[in-house]
């Protein structure tokens, strides 16, 4: 093994490619999302228990932080759906050169802004 190689140990100086980003934030929406469904069944669960919770719940997603994290696991479901289907359509052939996969990582986060930014309106 070569014990003289150049080792970079900053991180903040290494550039990835766009399909890097994608990937590394597709894995990222993944975690948020399986945080947000354990709190999303929560909120059914306690939905579900009785009128008085309901209401009770209908109170506290008035709260900029309850949006917040419905939002945040709305956007991580959108984004995991849209990387997800990109996925499925390289598995199909399409997009499986570089630059088909740079296109098809810019297309990915162009669609996922969109929805995302059209979950924000909606909750908001």
């Amino acid at each position: 093994m070569n014990k003289n190689r150049p080792v970079n140990l900053d991180i903040s100086t290494i550039n990835l490619p766009i399909t890097a980003y994608v990937s590394i934030l597709h894995r990222m929406s993944g975690v948020v999302l399986f945080a947000g469904v354990a709190v999303l069944l929560w909120v059914l669960e306690a939905s579900l228990t009785s009128e008085a919770s309901f209401a009770e719940l209908k109170e506290h997603f008035q709260s900029p932080l309850c949006q917040f994290v419905l939002w945040a696991t709305l956007a991580a479901l959108a984004y995991h759906m849209v990387a997800g289907i990109r996925h499925l359509i390289m598995d199909a052939g399409v997009g499986e050169s570089l630059k088909g996969g740079q296109i098809g990582a810019k297309i990915a986060l162009v669609v996922a802004a969109v929805i995302i930014a059209a979950l924000g309106v909606w909750i908001w």
